[in-house]
């Protein structure tokens, strides 16, 4: 019995994805592989694409997320600075895979959860180590430059990396960083007096700074006031002396002629007398009105 060449093409192309599911397996770009002989792993894979292996059970192919991995701790420990307080600490990290042959063999088959379960050991017990070697003004101060944040940050992930690669985890640690803290309720009012006399200490700063400030100004004002009447005293007394000797000028005219200087005094008693219109009713003898008395006369003579 003759086959069709359809048949005989399907055939083939079938055989074809049959060897290939048997004989073959991709890698993504974000993935890694690790490639067991009889459940022993033989060689690990971390560059994407095509690669030949046997059919199981003789070879099997064990493919693990290369990227970034998110862990976070699920408990709220407590503990203790350097100074003795008690603090609430819950941190976060950020992992990846970087040796899947050493991830594979240490994590029964490369399981995740038996990594971070590994992980959440070692990040509890170096964010004790590093919090205990810090002050709590460290981590919570009302001051920022005497705030440690970040460098203690760092201090727990160096030391978790220095414990993965100790272990041969064949991972990596990317960042650790602090997820919450918190004060018991035992130290919360210590702290906030603690932070109280901090602020106190700035307003006083500020204070001190201030007045010292206004002393400045004050002064200089002072001087500047005492330089403006130095200069309007000499000026007055320029003027008085101005003044006194045009007066010393006419005091020898009036000496020489005294009766002038009569004169002029009433005239001018007079003239202040009259400068608001007014009615007065007075004795034309009496100084200085007797001069209007002697003008009228004066008058009617010419």
């Amino acid at each position: 019995m003759k086959r069709s060449p359809l048949s005989i093409a399907i055939g083939i192309l079938l055989l074809v994805i049959f060897f290939l599911l048997l004989f073959t397996f991709q890698v993504r770009q974000s993935e890694v592989a690790v490639v067991t002989t009889f459940g022993k792993p033989k060689r690990p894979v971390d560059k994407p694409g095509p690669y030949l292996k046997l059919p199981w059970p003789i070879q099997k192919v064990y493919k693990f997320d290369q990227r970034m991995q998110n862990f976070e701790d699920d408990r709220f420990d407590e503990v203790l600075t350097a100074d003795n307080f008690n603090l609430l600490a819950m941190v976060y990290a950020g992992w990846r895979i970087k040796d899947p042959m050493a991830f594979f063999t240490k994590f029964a088959g490369g399981s995740v959860t038996e990594a971070e379960k590994a992980l959440r050991s070692l990040i509890r017990t170096a964010k004790s180590a590093v919090i205990g070697r810090h002050p709590l003004a460290h981590l919570i101060s009302a001051n920022e430059a005497e705030s440690k944040f970040t460098q203690i940050e760092n201090e727990i992930a160096e030391l978790v990396r220095a414990q993965v690669a100790a272990n041969n985890y064949g991972i990596e640690i990317e960042f650790i960083g602090f997820k919450k803290l918190g004060l018991p309720e035992s130290v919360t009012t210590e702290v906030f007096n603690r932070m109280q006399s901090e602020r106190q200490v700035l307003i006083s700063k500020f204070q001190h700074e201030g007045e010292a400030e206004a002393a400045k100004i004050k002064s200089e004002a002072d001087r500047k006031a005492a330089e403006l009447l130095a200069v309007a005293e000499a000026e007055a007394t320029r003027i008085r002396g101005l003044g006194e000797a045009e007066a010393a000028k006419s005091l020898a005219t009036f000496q020489q002629h005294p009766d002038l200087a009569n004169f002029m005094f009433r005239l001018s008693a007079l003239e202040a007398s009259l400068k608001e219109r007014a009615t007065l009713i007075l004795d034309q003898q009496t100084p200085p009105f007797d001069l209007l008395g002697r003008i009228q006369t004066n008058q009617v003579t010419k």
